[in-house]
Parts: C-alpha cells; sequence; structure tokens
C-alpha cells in the first residue's frame, strides 16, 4: 500500500482550509435597511421569462391569506408561476380527493394568462417541509439512512405513480399548464431532518406514470447548486451511489431545474450567526458550466429572493433586514444567473424568485424594498 506522504497530506489539507475559511462568515444577522436596492444596476434578462413559486403554506404561515397573496402577486407582469400538488392536502384520508385549493389557484393564474408549472410530487414537493405523503400510506416511518425504491416500499410507489398521473390527467387539458415537475430535488435526503432518500428507479417509475397521462408537456426535475465547499462536500456524500438531483435531472428530465441560494445560515449562537457563502468560485462555476453544456433547456427554479437563517421561517425585523438576503440580494442574486447566460449554448429559459410570500408580509409590516425590488427588475427588458 502506498502511503501519502505527511508533507503532501499537509498541503491537500490546507489547501481545502483556505477556499472553506474564505466562505464562512460568522456576523448579527439583522442589518439596518440601506437604499442600495435603488441604486444597483439591473442585468438584461433577453429572452429569460421571469416568475415565481407560489407557497400557500408559507403564506399562511406569514398570517396571510393565500388566495390573496396569490391575486396580489398575479399583479406583476410576471409570465410563470410554480404551484404545486400536496398529497396530503388533497387526499387526506383513503378514498378522498380534494382539488378545490389546487383549482383555485390554478384558475387564479389561469385567468391573469400566465403559464404554470406543477408540481406532482408525489413524495416531494416545494415548500417546508417538502415531504407531503398521506400518514396513511406511510404508517411505519420511512427508514432513515435508505433508498427508498420498489423492492422496499412497493405499495408506495403504487400509491405516488397513481397520485401523480390523477393530478395530471385532472389538468392536462388546461392550456396553461407549461410543464410537469416530479418530485422536489428528487433523489436528495430530506434537508437535515431525514437521511433516507428516493432511489433513481422509483422517481423514473413516476415520471413513467406521468408521460403516460399527457405525452405533450416536458417534465421537470430541479436540484439544489452548491455554492460552497462545505456543501457540495456533504451533498456528494449524502448522495453517493446515484448522484445528485442535479445529476439525476440531466438524465431523466426534458428541463433541468437549478435552486440557487449564493448565502444561508448554517448555525446561530449569542446573537451571532454563520453563514457560508461560496457563490462566485471557480469551482462552483465549473459544475454549472456543465449544465449548460449540455444542451437541455435550464431554468432557475429558485432563485434566492428571502433570508435563510438557522431557523424554518424567515425571521422579520422592523426596520432591518437579514444578512443571507437583504432587498438588495434579489436583484444581486438575479443578476448573476441572468449573466450565466453571456457565452452559453442555452441561455436560461426561465428565472423563478423565490420569497415572493416573504415579500408581502415585508409589505404588511412596513418595508416595501423587496417588492419594490423585484418590480425594478421586471421594468427592466
Amino acid at each position: 500500500m502506498v502511503r501519502a506522504k505527511p508533507a503532501a497530506v499537509v498541503a491537500a489539507a490546507i489547501g481545502l482550509a483556505a477556499p472553506i475559511a474564505a466562505q464562512i462568515r460568522v456576523v448579527r444577522p439583522a442589518r439596518p435597511l440601506t437604499d442600495r436596492w435603488q441604486r444597483i444596476p439591473v442585468a438584461s434578462r433577453g429572452s429569460t421569462r421571469l416568475g415565481i413559486s407560489f407557497r400557500p403554506l408559507q403564506a399562511a404561515t406569514f398570517g396571510l391569506n393565500a388566495g390573496e397573496a396569490l391575486e396580489r402577486l398575479l399583479g406583476y407582469p410576471i409570465e410563470l408561476v410554480r404551484l404545486a400538488a400536496y398529497w396530503d392536502r388533497i387526499e387526506p384520508k383513503p378514498g378522498v380527493a380534494d382539488f378545490a385549493e389546487l383549482d383555485q389557484y390554478i384558475n387564479a393564474v389561469e385567468a391573469a394568462g400566465r403559464q404554470i408549472i406543477l408540481c406532482v410530487g408525489a413524495v416531494k414537493a416545494f415548500g417546508y417541509p417538502e415531504y407531503f405523503v398521506p400518514a396513511h400510506h406511510t404508517p411505519v416511518p420511512l427508514p432513515e439512512g435508505t433508498l427508498i425504491d420498489a423492492t422496499s416500499h412497493r405499495p408506495l410507489l403504487d400509491s405516488a405513480c397513481g397520485f401523480v398521473a390523477r393530478v395530471v390527467q385532472r389538468y392536462r387539458d388546461r392550456p396553461s399548464i407549461y410543464a410537469w415537475q416530479v418530485e422536489h430535488d428528487a433523489v436528495d435526503p430530506l434537508g437535515m431532518e431525514h437521511s433516507w432518500r428516493l432511489s433513481t428507479g422509483f422517481v423514473a417509475r413516476e415520471i413513467e406514470a406521468v408521460r403516460a397521462a399527457d405525452p405533450s408537456r416536458p417534465i421537470l426535475m430541479n436540484g439544489f447548486l452548491p455554492t460552497s465547499v462545505p456543501v457540495a462536500i456533504s451533498q456528494r456524500w449524502r448522495t453517493r451511489g446515484q448522484g445528485d438531483s442535479l445529476d439525476v435531472a440531466q438524465r431523466l428530465a426534458d428541463i433541468v431545474g437549478i435552486d440557487f441560494y449564493p448565502r444561508h445560515a448554517v448555525a446561530a449562537k449569542a446573537g451571532r450567526s454563520m453563514y457560508l457563502d461560496g457563490s462566485r468560485t471557480p469551482w462552483q462555476h465549473r459544475r454549472r458550466r456543465s449544465l449548460f453544456a449540455a444542451g437541455q433547456e435550464l431554468m432557475v427554479c429558485e432563485g434566492q429572493a428571502e433570508p435563510w437563517e438557522a431557523v424554518t421561517r424567515p425571521p422579520s425585523e422592523p426596520a432591518r433586514g437579514m444578512y443571507s438576503c437583504l432587498p438588495e440580494h434579489v436583484i444581486d442574486v438575479y443578476n448573476q444567473c441572468i449573466r450565466w447566460n453571456d457565452g452559453a449554448a442555452v441561455a436560461l429559459s426561465a428565472y423563478l424568485f423565490w420569497g415572493a410570500e416573504y415579500w408581502l408580509l415585508r409589505e404588511r409590516e412596513g418595508d416595501p424594498s423587496y417588492l419594490s425590488a423585484f418590480g425594478r427588475i421586471l421594468n427592466e427588458p
């Protein structure tokens, strides 16, 4: 066995430690608001369409009426809205299929003349807690540290395929539907709370069910683009054996969706938070360029436009913003992604902002700057 020389090991450790240290910030999370969002240039989007992801559960968490919130957001000149079919809300008990809430949102978007990307789940969909399987389909919790596949969980797979097919069959005649999204970050573990993950084969069967129900529309799958070395290492380890959700999206989907969060908190203590921010490092650009080089349709499914702090509910303090996403960062993150189009073989087909419900919360509390930053972007051709 060949052993690495101590000097080589030390050099490798230093080489890894340096970029990690450069991506860590330990600061007070709440910052005074400024007018920077009014002054920074907005990149021209060209052919990239703009839209939002709408999360009715998050709206309710903020004390907003979800239907009224959606109507308010549809007053802006967006082109796409991403909605989700939450399995446990549509099928709260065996034999029930209640689509009334989702019908309401789809009708509203369609009446406004916008197009829809509908996430059909089934197991995972966007918006906390991201897991929406009805309890009667999982009488025993999914085992941690395992791949959920057709062999180990055949009844769940059959039920999931039946649900996605039912959703597609209900809405496939709607002209507003642009694409179907299957799962959410499909084969990644569910945040840090759980270590189980769906197998590629499980997701492939769901895709087959969607294509059988509607062969005419494209399938979207999304995945998290790591923006720091620690997150990249963790993601590679936690998705070992079959690749992460971006890898699987490139193999199975027609459209690859990127989740892009340049700055997020990982811990908080004694009034300070630790953040990871490596969005402009060369290795991150290599991964992103490989996605563009593949020639598939690409979009940013989640462009960070609300804080990601070390708590589930994004904080909102009077006259202050959170370090992970200040109002000017709504524009900064958008600009960075739009500039990916420069010299690329394909341009982003769409950019969907993540955090629209938070903007309405901030406005209700006296701070319209997040919504105003969003409006500035929409006013730039």
